[in-house]
């Protein structure tokens, strides 16, 4: 999995032959800057835009494979041992409302540098059945996560924050809340050339911006009824330095875009999963004790934890959730939520490519 982050490729190694997954092992392989660079490039229309695609997707697909094989040797286990590959790819567009999203990944590629079968293109058979293509994680969590006991939401915050709404009975739920590491981590890069705020520290040091957090809050997207997912074509640098008069502290603003993130995202679980108790987070923002802590007091009556407690550590789900698929796919079983995405019903996710 690699995803709007652009931070690099999480690699989990799963067996699912008890019925319940159970991870031997992880491996992360960072991107290099100049594939960071090259990737948000091609976010925006550009000068052949094909080609660098096509070049961008091979390069992904060799650190892909370095990812998985060092995975291997790290869990000493041979590539003929494992059914299949699950590769997300790496969105550069999302635009199911035009019916498509492009995830970056050479697929064939992939699967003769492991001698492994890959699964990808998970997105687009939902988008053909009318849906929206994301989230698609509920699924994997209503299989994993889900409890006869007690209301639970699931928590992302990845570079897009999103939720699944696993009440104890009735349908599952879920949809992108909005931003979620996306604009910090910009917002970090263009002022301390740093690639994320630890621990939220700068946040900490500066304060909310009323007037700009209301700004960023009228976005159209926030008052949209779910399904709904969004990316990085509509929350971006250009899209916060809009709403900004220029005279805004930088820490002020990271301020601001944490408890977005935060409110955003609280405001989702208020008004849509009303019932929920109980609260686990996952991605790259459950490490974040900042944004922990505005989670926590803008969600008084609820626990929040981490999905470690539910024995799928947080850097791990997302991943983790793509080796599911990739099992729904081989075994013909549908992988998508027609409740979460808006598809006309259930689908079998995926293209296969034999090693």
């Amino acid at each position: 999995m690699s995803g709007t982050s652009l931070d690099g490729v999480d690699a989990v190694l799963i067996d699912f032959s008890s019925g319940r997954p159970e991870l031997i092992d992880h491996a992360y392989s960072p991107y290099p800057e100049s594939l960071r660079e090259t990737l948000l490039s091609l976010h925006a229309p550009g000068m052949d835009e094909t080609n660098r695609g096509a070049l961008t997707a091979i390069e992904l697909s060799r650190l892909y494979s370095e990812a998985v094989l060092l995975l291997l040797e790290k869990a000493g286990i041979s590539h003929h041992q494992i059914a299949a590959l699950g590769c997300h790819g790496q969105t550069i567009r999302h635009r199911p409302e035009s019916g498509y999203s492009i995830q970056l990944a050479d697929s064939p590629l992939l699967a003769e540098l492991t001698g492994i079968t890959v699964v990808s293109n998970f997105r687009n058979r939902d988008i053909a059945a009318g849906g929206q293509g994301a989230p698609l994680v509920p699924a994997f969590h209503e299989a994993v996560f889900r409890s006869s006991h007690t209301h639970r939401v699931i928590l992302n915050l990845g570079g897009i924050a999103n939720l699944t709404d696993l009440p104890q009975e009735g349908p599952v739920r879920g949809f992108d809340c909005g931003p979620g590491n996306m604009l910090m981590d910009a917002w970090t890069g263009l002022h301390l050339g740093k690639p994320y705020d630890d621990e939220g520290e700068w946040a900490c040091s500066g304060k909310v911006l009323p007037s700009l957090l209301d700004s960023l809050l009228k976005d159209d997207y926030f008052s949209q009824l779910p399904p709904k997912s969004t990316g990085r074509d509509r929350f971006n640098l250009e899209w916060l330095e809009s709403r900004l008069t220029g005279s805004e502290h930088p820490e002020d603003v990271q301020a601001t875009l944490l408890f977005l993130t935060a409110k955003s995202a609280a405001d989702s679980i208020e008004k849509h999963c009303s019932g929920a108790r109980e609260i686990y987070l996952c991605g790259g923002g459950a490490r974040n004790s900042a944004l922990w802590k505005a989670l926590e007091n803008l969600l008084p009556g609820r626990t929040l934890a981490s999905t470690d407690n539910l024995g799928i550590a947080s850097n791990q789900v997302e991943a983790a959730a793509f080796a599911w698929l990739a099992r729904q796919t081989l075994k013909g079983l549908p992988g998508n939520l027609p409740e979460v995405t808006g598809a006309r019903g259930r689908r079998i996710l995926g293209a296969i490519h034999p090693a």
